[in-house]
């Protein structure tokens, strides 16, 4: 799975996009919003507000009950507001 993050998550997190191996019990963005910041203090500060944070997987909006697999690309991003 490929993660991306963007606006201020990159930052706090520290990069800007990584592969990663979830658990095999992370098999939905809930499941992957819930383990992300057991990875540590950067993620647990830069996840920690989750109605502050978005995710897209494969580039649609996608909602906590939605599957994710191996091969996804999953972006995080704060609410994107427009004029």
């Amino acid at each position: 799975m490929k993660l991306l993050y963007f606006a201020w998550l990159r930052p706090r997190i520290g990069i800007g996009e990584e592969p990663v191996e979830p658990p095999a019990e992370v098999r939905t963005v809930a499941d992957l919003l819930e383990w992300l910041p057991t990875r540590g203090p950067r993620f647990a500060e830069a996840l920690a507000d989750r109605n502050a944070i978005r995710v897209a997987v494969n580039q649609d909006y996608a909602k906590p009950a939605d599957p994710i697999g191996a091969g996804d690309e999953v972006a995080l991003f704060p609410p994107v507001t427009g004029g």
